[in-house]
């Protein structure tokens, strides 16, 4: 299991990290943001200094075979061995591209994840999914594979805009819903006009808790880590389709949508409490706007969930919720129900 390590100083986090771990030549992986606005704060660490770097083009659209095919590159040129250790300094797409890297690189080499995104703490860098988009979806190849370590120093997130924060938040969301009322309560409670950092990093690290206990379960998805696709199945052909269209929304606008639909069908199959689904609704259209879908689309909508990883048979897969913290797996809806859900949807807009 990795460790996640909760950063005070992150030059002295990360320079005693790697005075306890053996490795033969350090590698760090960024992208184009992250070089220039992350980096810096890393670099009079001596380890850092000596180590060989590569630099990505940042954005979602280099998540794929070509850019995971030159870190090879970089990474057997520079004399990476199997005994090497690389660094994923980045926000979600790059730590799964990263990990994915270091899982198939020689069979596989160890990496440390250091999230420079809300999204990429509270998702990507935990948990060991590594992949990339491949066909037109999101993540399709990939491997589960954890980093040995996880930091996370949120002073990183100051440079982030309110767009990346939210979507950031959208898994704590999540996570709350996952948790309980208690939990639930917390996260509907957070006021992103007048932001309270000390409250949001709390939020923050009981958020990784619970993503941490699931995987500790279930680290390869064969049960219980499936309650951490909820909003997903919707979410991922939303995020699919916004980029079809060519006005890409963030990953975690499309999951906080998804999880509008993935609710709706928890009230009407589930029972869902009607107070609880609107009360999360209201939030997610308050903080988060609309994403505008037309009916001629659905049919495209229902093609891409046909095509979800998640999927074990023909049918489409849902993680719904009979209550807070009560998430059921492996469920199912008719087309009719998902038109529904999707009519839901368009209507609150």
């Amino acid at each position: 299991m990795q460790e996640i390590i909760r950063c005070g100083d992150i030059k002295d986090d990360l320079s005693r990290l790697l005075n306890n771990l053996q490795y033969s030549g350090l590698f760090i992986l960024t992208d184009s943001n992250t070089a220039t606005l992350c980096l810096p704060r890393l670099e009079s660490i001596p380890e850092i200094m000596d180590a060989k770097r590569f630099v990505i083009p940042a954005g979602d659209g280099h998540k794929n075979l070509q850019t995971l095919s030159q870190i090879w590159e970089f990474l057997s040129q520079s004399g990476a061995t199997r005994k090497s250790l690389l660094i994923n300094l980045g926000g979600g797409m790059l730590t799964d591209l990263g990990g994915f890297a270091a899982a198939t690189f020689k069979r596989g080499i160890r990496f440390i994840n250091i999230p420079t995104t809300l999204l990429g703490a509270v998702d990507a860098a935990v948990g060991g999914k590594t992949g990339i988009n491949f066909g037109g979806l999101k993540n399709e190849i990939g491997a589960f594979c954890p980093a040995v370590a996880v930091l996370i120093d949120t002073r990183f997130f100051r440079t982030l805009d309110s767009e990346n924060l939210l979507s950031g938040y959208a898994e704590m969301l999540k996570h709350a819903l996952l948790s309980g009322s208690e939990a639930l309560d917390g996260a509907l409670s957070f006021d992103f006009d007048g932001i309270n950092c000390d409250r949001l990093t709390s939020l923050l690290f009981d958020s990784v808790a619970v993503k941490e206990n699931i995987v500790r379960q279930d680290p390869s998805e064969q049960g219980l880590r499936k309650a951490l696709n909820l909003g997903h199945t919707f979410g991922h052909a939303f995020e699919s389709l916004s980029h079809e269209q060519h006005q890409p929304v963030l990953h975690g606008y499309a999951v906080v949508y998804g999880m509008v639909c993935e609710l709706y069908l928890s009230h009407i199959k589930l029972g869902l409490d009607r107070a609880v689904f609107l009360r999360v609704t209201r939030y997610i259209k308050e903080n988060y706007g609309t994403f505008s879908i037309e009916c001629n689309r659905y049919e495209r909508l229902f093609e891409l969930m046909q095509r979800d990883k998640k999927n074990e048979t023909n049918t489409i897969n849902f993680t719904l919720l009979r209550t807070p913290g009560n998430a059921l797996i492996n469920q199912t809806a008719t087309k009719g129900e998902i038109e529904e859900a999707l009519d839901y949807f368009r209507e609150i807009n």
